[in-house]
């Protein structure tokens, strides 16, 4: 069915539940948690249940993703399969719970709803009331949209606020997972098998003199292997030899993010991190002293 041919039928007083139509459903949740993922299972039968529930009507699997957020679409594998099957006729109708689930980016929501529609397949936006087969729905579309782009633009200024209390406070954001060490409730914990390792490295760069690419071909050779059971690269252990952690010092405020809209990030120039030395959160490694310079690789480790 075309989109001309719908819109005929809903001005004559049919219902979209009247139509026949292959229909879909789309489907998002923003974290990875159990609770989350029950409430997304939760969804899917719903859908599907509901779609089936209309004699109408032709189910057609929906699509899902798991643990994505912000507001760009670019990294919804399903989404955009959704889109791309909707290109080569896949169904004609969509059925999602609301706006800021199916984009949160007004133009992602203007942009994809339109292409959607010149292919003649509607989105019903449940919880907003939104059917974008009606001729009406653009102006709603766009403010419902605005509103939950406005949202996302609020929860990362909080974020930041609260990235900003917690270095003033001195918990230790970034990785869960530093090469040596383990995070507990904001602050580090040394993990003992891996600090030989992180020992041995700095012996390496500052007593042997070896440079970064020879200390990791060094430790392939030896058989030494990364949390994902691969050889050390040159990027991983510039990154120990440089980070301030491994003798005790807080390092924050490296990077910023441009624009909450945009994936862009800043990387600070020295001058503007915040380093102090702070052993009670962030313990040094101290198996034998390395003599050397600076706050990173280029200090002492005792």
């Amino acid at each position: 069915m075309d989109l001309y041919a719908i819109r005929n039928e809903l001005a004559k007083g049919r219902s979209i539940y009247d139509l026949a139509l292959r229909v879909t459903y789309y489907a998002r949740v923003s974290s990875d948690s159990a609770e989350q993922l029950h409430s997304l299972a939760a969804q899917s039968d719903y859908y599907r249940d509901f779609i089936n529930a209309n004699s109408h009507w032709q189910y057609v699997p929906g699509y899902i993703d798991e643990g994505i957020s912000g507001t760009s679409v670019k990294k919804r594998e399903s989404f955009l399969r959704m889109i791309a099957d909707a290109r080569a006729g896949g169904f004609d109708f969509i059925v999602t719970k609301e706006v800021s689930r199916f984009a949160r980016n007004t133009l992602d929501s203007i942009k994809y709803t339109q292409e959607l529609l010149s292919q003649g397949i509607g989105v019903l936006f449940q919880s907003d009331n939104i059917n974008t087969l009606l001729p009406d729905s653009e102006l709603r579309l766009t403010i419902m949209a605005s509103v939950a782009q406005d949202e996302v633009r609020k929860t990362s200024e909080r974020v930041r606020f609260g990235f900003k209390r917690a270095i003033e406070k001195g918990v230790v954001l970034g990785s869960n997972r530093i090469w040596g060490y383990k995070k507990d409730h904001g602050r580090l914990v040394i993990v003992e098998e891996e600090a030989v390792l992180v020992q041995k490295i700095f012996e390496m760069f500052a007593l042997e003199r070896m440079g970064v690419r020879t200390i990791a071909n060094t430790l392939s050779e030896s058989g030494y292997r990364n949390t994902n059971d691969q050889p050390f690269g040159f990027s991983t252990i510039a990154g120990i030899l440089a980070n301030p952690k491994y003798k005790g010092y807080y390092c924050g405020n490296k990077s910023h993010k441009v624009d909450y809209k945009l994936d862009q990030v800043k990387y600070l120039p020295e001058s503007e991190w915040r380093v102090y030395p702070d052993e009670a959160n962030v313990p040094p490694h101290r198996q034998r002293r390395i003599v050397g310079k600076g706050a990173g690789a280029a200090g002492t480790t005792e």
